[in-house]
């Protein structure tokens, strides 16, 4: 039997709370093609110039907020998780972030010290759904690393698990004691992207975002297509806590720039729903399985003051999956499907 090690990819954060740090993690994740995918030149002005050097001081208090001892809760999340697999599986699994540290430089080099006779990596990008800014950039950067090793053979990789049931009992787990009390609605918060992404990663070229009910037809596009899996993931959940479809919705947070993005968008409809006698809210966000800047700040702080302040009388948020027993065992499972 191939001896295998597994290697999971998380997104990253900056190395400390620092304005200098968090400019650094800014720029270098920016600065991606795949994130703002915009020309080279253009890329850098809109970066290095500006939203960077702006960014960085307002990004560096939010970090802040939520910073622990040991450092960022994505990194300190991700690490015990790839040491609950190992444990798990016992198998030598190893951590890496597409932007800062630990970095995928580093998680290879650890690989080839230990396990000079490694014949296959199995990757798991800790992402359920596929987007270009994030499962794709993860997964080519590291191929282009291997391949520069003359390794990339070696390489099998997870597909995005937005549907697989592992998954999704786990999530529906998670779910299912915030909704215990009365409530009005779910609201399930994705990242939001760029509508020109979903259409960038369209296989065929003409369907997502180009014909009625794009989501729902069936078509090859949906192994690409952002919206339709967050869509999916949304649904199954709905129908696995058998969830009332009229007190479930679904939105997309974290909007940079004014190009149209996926709607509705999150801060608006938070700011909206009371007036529409939402009051009281349970809100998750299942694109992160760590709790990160997005969930821990922009919802739980950001997100709550919005829809109380506009009328709301509780504000209830679901954790990522962290390192939970049975999100621990079902990884381990989902990591079979590589292909």
């Amino acid at each position: 039997m191939a001896k295998k090690v597994y290697l999971l990819a998380n997104l990253g954060s900056p190395d400390s709370t620092k304005v200098k740090d968090v400019r650094k993690y800014l720029s270098v994740f920016l600065m991606d093609e795949r994130v703002i995918d915009v020309p080279y030149i253009l890329r850098f002005i809109l970066v290095r110039c500006i939203i960077a050097p702006l960014r960085s001081f307002s990004s560096a208090k939010a970090y802040k907020t939520i910073w622990r001892k040991k450092g960022s809760p994505l990194i300190i999340i991700s690490k015990k998780l790839n040491r609950l697999i190992q444990e798990k599986s016992n198998i030598s699994s190893y951590l890496c972030m597409r932007y800062g540290n630990p970095s995928i430089k580093t998680a290879m080099d650890e690989i080839e010290k230990e396990n000079p006779d490694v014949e296959e990596i199995v990757l798991a990008p800790l992402y359920p759904h596929y987007a270009m800014s994030s499962y794709e950039t993860a997964v080519e950067h590291i191929k282009e690393e291997l391949r520069a090793r003359s390794k990339e053979q070696m390489l099998k990789i997870v597909p995005p698990f937005y549907n697989n049931e592992h998954y999704i009992e786990v999530l529906s787990e998670s779910i299912k004691p915030h909704i215990q009390k009365p409530y009005d609605l779910i609201m399930f918060s994705y990242h939001g992207i760029p509508e020109r992404h979903v259409k960038k990663t369209d296989p065929t070229n003409e369907h997502c975002l180009k014909c009625e009910n794009c989501c729902d037809v069936k078509s090859t596009a949906h192994d690409f297509c952002y919206r339709h899996q967050v869509k999916r993931t949304t649904e199954l959940v709905t129908e696995k806590l058998n969830l009332p479809k009229d007190k479930v919705m679904f939105s997309f947070q974290s909007r940079l720039g004014r190009d149209p993005w996926l709607q509705p968008y999150t801060a608006k409809t938070l700011e909206e729903l009371p007036e529409q006698g939402i009051k009281n809210l349970v809100i998750c966000c299942p694109a992160f399985v760590s709790d990160c800047l997005e969930t821990l700040e922009e919802i739980h702080v950001e997100g709550k003051e919005i829809f109380l302040e506009a009328g709301g009388e509780s504000f209830t948020t679901v954790p990522c999956l962290n390192t939970r027993p049975d999100w621990v065992d079902a990884l381990n499972k989902i990591m079979d499907t590589a292909k």
